[in-house]
């Protein structure tokens, strides 16, 4: 599935879980949360596959080349990002953190 794909089906469940949220609390602001929420969730996941992060947090910051990006053989992976230890641990800390205060927000 491309990239495409992948963002149109999220957003797709996305607004299914919007309008869910927005039926069982019976309010516009926490629907508009839970789809803000949502969205900047599907663009920190699924939109940024740029060279940059697809390499070993500690490089995150410096600049990337065309140098450094061309590999000498092609690397075939099953998945669309190498997922380096600290790179899990970061994506779970911010999501989970992100996911809790939104769980708090909707049930209050």
């Amino acid at each position: 599935m491309g990239s495409d794909a992948v963002l149109r089906t999220s957003m797709v469940w996305l607004a299914a879980a919007a309008a869910i949220t927005g039926l069982y609390t019976l309010s516009w602001k926490k629907m508009g949360i839970t789809y803000l929420f949502g969205m900047l969730a599907i663009c920190g996941v699924v939109l940024p596959d740029w060279d940059n992060f697809d390499r070993g947090v500690s490089r995150w910051c410096s600049v990337v080349t065309a140098d450094g990006t061309a590999r000498p053989t092609p690397v075939v992976t099953t998945t669309r990002f190498t997922m380096h230890p600290i790179k899990l641990i970061l994506y779970s800390a911010v999501y989970g953190f992100a996911f809790y205060k939104w769980w708090s927000f909707i049930t209050s």
